[in-house]
């Protein structure tokens, strides 16, 4: 098979995983009050269902980055759909809230086996010139999944919830099977290879109880004994790992992609567009079901604009991105980001429909605009065995910034809301504004929006500060050097 075929065979199997996981995750949120009712499950469970998989690939996706490096890709991607796969067949068939959680665990494993891979496989496959079209390609995918998500899950709720699981059997074997048979080894795989154990424990661990503070820090109080305690402990545990990162010669995670300025700053503007962007869809829902009324099926289509803009302006700003570099469309994508989270603070109880879409559609094509040059510049500034563990960091970043992101607002929106309408709205069981101060609970939101515009706009600046990209005896001399 000649390269110029193998490479959209790679894009193909690179974007059939992330529309594979994407599609699982939107469809899981509409069937959650069938969940609750069917598994008598309380506010917690439910919340841990969705949570417990962005911080196990948060967790997970570097060390599985680093694996990839030491042992090839495409192993690993297809072992990815294989664990997916069995895990939705577990979660299909749990029978408590305690369970679903657990499966939801192993799903979250085979999902970060695929993020893992996808970016560096698609990166090993392609030419620097034509990577940015790659990763606007993939990133397309991943809108549409979110648009389809929804709609699959309200036809599928209506069969029985499990079938959210099920449906991804199918999809989930073949993806394993195409990606067996196609899929090539590319780069060469390094000898005397060593994993590094005590980083990847104490990050796991450091990782860990940083991101549960955030997530119980919203619920509990920011200033609660138990959010402290995790707190400091996550400090002991990730100082440990960069002490022990920097005196290993083989290290889990290698901080020297943290020295070199694109990357630092291509990594920063990430994590503060996840705290940016992480909690808008949150927010939205939360607006649509309590003070529009709406079921949890509208709700979620009502959010197609920001997956059509994104699907739109994804590939275009990859390609443009390949002719004149990432550092300004990545720049101008947080702007324009910026300029639509600054309508949303202009929410009220009677903004029309029409209105919010247009600042939904203006924030989705400036993350679709920051997105894909963005994953370009990273994977180009980096020697192809380092793409792995480029990869892991950034999806870590923006789950990261996600997980706070969703974390601040439910400190901000619960002060106005009890917490048998938080779980309603949560759930998609209530709908309307029984049990919510509608005034205050718009000012929660207008403040969360102006939080978003500002770290956006600093994401913007930090994005610009990176430079321009390293050229490519500067990024083997990263190789030798590292």
């Amino acid at each position: 098979m000649k390269k110029t075929e193998y490479k959209w065979i790679a894009l193909s199997c690179t974007s059939l995983g992330a529309f594979f996981s994407v599609l699982s995750g939107s469809t899981l949120i509409i069937a959650l009050p069938n969940i609750m009712k069917d598994l008598h499950a309380d506010m917690i469970t439910i919340m841990w269902t969705v949570m417990i998989y962005m911080l196990a690939l948060t967790i997970l996706v570097p060390a599985f980055g680093r694996i990839a490096d030491m042992y090839g890709r495409k192993k690993l991607y297809v072992w990815g759909f294989i664990v997916f796969t069995f895990g939705s067949l577990l979660c299909g068939f749990s029978s408590s809230g305690l369970q679903l959680i657990l499966f939801r665990l192993v799903q979250s494993i085979g999902g970060a086996l695929l993020v893992a891979n996808s970016a560096p496989i698609v990166a090993d496959a392609f030419s620097q010139k034509e990577l940015g079209k790659a990763m606007g390609i993939n990133a397309m995918v991943i809108s549409i999944a979110s648009i389809a998500g929804p709609i699959l899950g309200g036809a599928l709720v209506n069969l029985g919830w499990r079938n959210i699981f099920f449906i991804n059997i199918p999809i989930g074997i073949f993806g394993a099977l195409w990606a067996g048979i196609q899929l090539k080894e590319l780069d060469v795989i390094p000898e005397n290879q060593k994993f590094d154990w005590k980083g990847t424990i104490t990050f796991t661990i450091g990782m860990l109880l940083l991101l549960s503070a955030l997530t119980l820090g919203g619920l509990q109080g920011w200033l609660s004994i138990n959010i402290f305690i995790l707190f400091a402990c996550s400090v002991v545990f990730i100082g440990l790992f960069i002490h022990f990162e920097n005196h290993t010669i083989q290290p889990m995670l290698d901080l020297q992609l943290f020295k070199t300025r694109v990357l630092a700053f291509a990594f920063a503007s990430t994590l503060l567009n996840g705290i940016a962007r992480g909690a808008v869809t949150f927010l939205l829902i939360f607006y649509f079901q309590g003070i529009k009324g709406m079921d949890p099926i509208i709700a979620g289509i009502m959010l197609s604009p920001l997956a059509i803009s994104m699907m739109i302006t994804s590939p275009i700003s990859g390609l443009l991105s390949d002719k004149f570099g990432s550092r300004q469309l990545s720049s101008i994508g947080l702007g324009i980001s910026a300029l639509g989270l600054l309508g949303m603070m202009r929410i009220n109880a009677n903004t029309s429909l029409l209105e919010l879409c247009v600042w939904m559609f203006i924030i989705g094509f400036g993350s679709g605009m920051f997105f894909s040059p963005n994953s370009r510049e990273i994977m180009c500034a980096v020697p192809s065995d380092r793409r792995g563990i480029a990869a892991g960091v950034r999806t870590m970043m923006n789950n990261a910034g996600s997980v706070f992101s969703i974390a601040l607002t439910m400190a901000i929106v619960s002060s106005s809301i009890t917490p048998d309408a938080m779980q309603g709205l949560f759930t998609g069981t209530q709908i309307g504004s029984q049990g919510i101060a509608i005034a205050e609970f718009i000012n929660g939101l207008k403040t969360a929006f102006a939080i978003s515009f500002a770290i956006s706009l600093l994401a913007a600046f930090i994005s610009y500060l990176r430079g321009e990209q390293p050229k490519k005896d500067e990024v083997l001399l990263f190789r030798k050097d590292s």
